[in-house]
């Protein structure tokens, strides 16, 4: 039987109280360099979305399958080169068809690859999950929670999109320009996140 309240305990938490970009500090790279635009913000995040999902969907297969306890040692090496080749894929797809967005997205594209948001959620469920005692239990727990990740990191950057706007509107000392004022801002946003813990756990009874 399917535990609906603890899978969207799962996705609850991956978005709000485990947030990969605010809470953990993974994926930093992206959220800085794509989230001056909203649109570019959304695209990076659904391209994000998609390529988690498609690497649980083959690395946790694989690490229970193949690699087991004996050959653990090759999951970093395997999980990337199977991320590398699914970026590289969405990176065909979105230049045949959504060529804008694949203009506007530049070099950060294929810096999903060494997005360590991405390995981070892979690795995660991996060890989290795998305790299930079949593969099947466990194999929608890690796609919940991968699917609850890349929606954290869709909110993270559409929030942190929007008070960049608002910061580059502001003035601001000359010392605080750039850089500074959006690691600041940035810091801001993380610490509000905070206000989450244990929000999941009472809204579900849990």
């Amino acid at each position: 039987m399917i535990d609906f309240k603890g899978l969207l305990a799962i996705v609850m938490a991956a978005v709000l109280v485990n947030n990969y970009v605010l809470s953990q500090f993974l994926g930093i790279c992206p959220f800085l360099g794509v989230s001056k635009k909203l649109d570019q913000a959304a695209g990076m995040s659904v391209a994000v979305i998609f390529v988690m999902l498609l690497a649980t969907a083959v690395t946790y297969p694989i690490q229970y399958y193949v690699l087991g306890e004996d050959l653990k040692y090759l999951q970093t090496i395997v999980f990337i080169l199977v991320i590398a080749a699914l970026v590289q894929l969405v990176e065909i797809v979105l230049k045949k068809y959504i060529p804008a967005l694949h203009a506007s997205l530049g070099v950060y594209l294929p810096l999903i690859t060494t997005n360590c948001a991405v390995l981070g959620v892979c690795i995660s469920n991996v060890d989290n999950y795998m305790e299930a005692p079949t593969f099947g239990p466990g194999f929608v727990q890690a796609m919940f929670n991968s699917l609850g990740s890349g929606l954290g990191f869709l909110l993270a950057m559409v929030l942190f999109s929007g008070v960049r706007s608002r910061v580059d509107k502001c003035k601001c000392p000359e010392c605080f320009k750039g850089m500074p004022i959006t690691l600041i801002s940035a810091a801001i946003v993380s610490v509000s996140f905070m206000g989450f813990a244990g929000v999941v756990e009472n809204l579900l009874g849990g």
